[in-house]
């Protein structure tokens, strides 16, 4: 079996669906209904984040059940925790910050890492150490012109994704502006939520996606 190449893995996913799902509050037991929703849907980016039950059984249960998508968990604030994410079988870091050694730990253990970022010294300096992409967040202050900004001096190659507060209702504008992807947290989970519920979400957010996205050269 050939090694897992972060890189390629992450451009892959985000080429047959740029949507990362977050399932922040999801239980171990919620695990395999709500992952195989996602997965039906066409998801291939899931990430549950640190500050959910038992996160990394959950984890755990997601790679076993889905061993072709990538995923991992999100709110990583330090290297321990990339560690213990790596030993349950997560391959994706997600923080809401960029913090270097967070970073440095994941790409030692060759697990795609996207740190949070808002400002061009941030998106500049996370990619410079190694970033394999970007999370704009909170997208509720990064708005469509800021994001056409920050594309306007950023490598091409650097995927953004902005998080918070997306919706299938506002996603198009994002897609205009240049963003490459979502992370989608409350509008497509929240704990409690049905598994056809998240389905019908995760549907709702596809076909807004493909609807929005311009068409690439």
């Amino acid at each position: 079996m050939s090694a897992f190449n972060p890189s390629q893995a992450l451009a892959q996913a985000m080429a047959q669906l740029p949507l990362i799902a977050i399932l922040r509050g999801l239980t171990p037991a919620q695990a395999p209904a709500i992952g195989q929703a996602l997965v039906d849907s066409g998801f291939s980016l899931i990430e549950v984040p640190l500050n959910s039950p038992d996160p990394l059984h959950s984890i755990a249960a997601l790679t076993q059940q889905h061993p072709q998508a990538l995923i991992g968990a999100g709110t990583v604030l330090n290297a321990q925790q990339v560690q213990e994410v790596h030993a349950a079988g997560g391959r994706l870091i997600v923080s809401p910050h960029f913090n270097p050694a967070v970073l440095a730990q994941a790409l030692a253990l060759d697990m795609v890492v996207l740190p949070g970022v808002a400002t061009p010294s941030e998106a500049f300096a996370a990619l410079d150490a190694g970033a394999h992409g970007l999370k704009l967040f909170p997208a509720e202050m990064i708005t469509p012109a800021t994001v056409k900004a920050l594309r306007a001096v950023l490598p091409q190659t650097a995927s953004l994704m902005p998080v918070g507060g997306i919706s299938p209702d506002n996603m198009a504008p994002y897609l205009a502006a240049g963003a490459n992807g979502f992370g989608l947290g409350s509008a497509l989970y929240a704990p409690g939520r049905s598994a056809a519920h998240v389905r019908a979400q995760a549907t709702a957010f596809v076909q807004a996606f493909r609807q929005g996205a311009p068409t690439r050269a």
